[in-house]
């Protein structure tokens, strides 16, 4: 079992033809529980900043459009990874079993990223000698 987690979460987008990242937040999570939470707590925040609700307070009326019903929805996405408990299970097992979970949806400029691993996998990735495969 794995007892303690990195989280990660970047924002990507192109600025002057490169690909920048930046860093939203970061938190090494002590349980297995706290990294989910963790995670789905960043993942509302950001749906929420991207797609407020309408009565909130401090927006004055009429300061939200729709936009159109094709366009990429990444509150959407976010909220519904959030509330899908099969989701959240398989993320669960994933970093149990000392697996790389990277969560990411994107729309027309931006793709967020969410990303948690074992620190202890980390630990043994780099106390492990390198695979070298000879190549012909």
């Amino acid at each position: 079992m794995h007892d303690e987690f990195l989280c990660h979460v970047t924002a990507y987008g192109v600025c002057g033809g490169r690909r920048v990242g930046v860093p939203l937040g970061t938190y090494r999570a002590p349980t297995l529980a706290l990294a989910l939470w963790w995670l789905r707590d960043r993942a509302s925040w950001i749906a929420e900043r991207l797609d407020p609700q309408p009565d909130t307070p401090h927006l004055p009326r009429g300061a939200l459009t729709p936009v159109a019903d094709d366009a990429p929805d990444v509150s959407r996405v976010l909220r519904t990874w959030c509330a899908d408990d099969v989701q959240q299970e398989l993320v669960a097992d994933e970093l149990a079993a000392g697996r790389l979970v990277r969560i990411a949806t994107s729309d027309d400029t931006t793709e967020y990223e969410l990303m948690a691993e074992s620190v202890d996998a980390l630990r043994m990735q780099r106390a492990s000698p390198p695979l070298v495969v000879p190549v012909a």
